[in-house]
């Protein structure tokens, strides 16, 4: 999915193949050339939270895979979530995203590469 959809038109738009980059070892595809060049401009703006994990998972000190269509921004973070309650949770109470940034270290630790 393109993450610069997610901030620019508020919804998971899937990215095309004919507009991809490969950026810290990971091809990221966008729905424009202009998205992409956002992106490779900007990489830190755009960037989902926790490498992509599932925001409320990782306040729990897990990796969770996602589901594109749960996202969130607060402030100018992009945040990725498995389900729409653990989107809501984690929404709710700002509490979850100080325990997910304390505990990322432990768990991008934690993930096979």
């Amino acid at each position: 999915y393109d993450p610069v959809a997610y901030q620019v038109e508020r919804r998971a738009v899937a990215g095309n193949p004919a507009y991809e980059i490969v950026h810290n070892g990971a091809v990221w595809r966008f729905v424009s050339a202009a998205n992409r060049e956002a992106f490779r401009d900007a990489p830190e703006v755009y960037e989902p939270a926790f490498a992509g994990f599932d925001a409320s998972a990782v306040a729990q000190g897990r990796a969770v895979d996602i589901d594109p269509s749960q996202f969130a921004i607060v402030g100018s973070r992009l945040f990725l979530f498995r389900t729409q309650e653990n989107r809501r949770r984690f929404v709710e109470n700002t509490a979850l995203m100080k325990m997910a940034d304390t505990l990322w270290s432990d768990v991008s630790r934690s993930i096979a590469r």
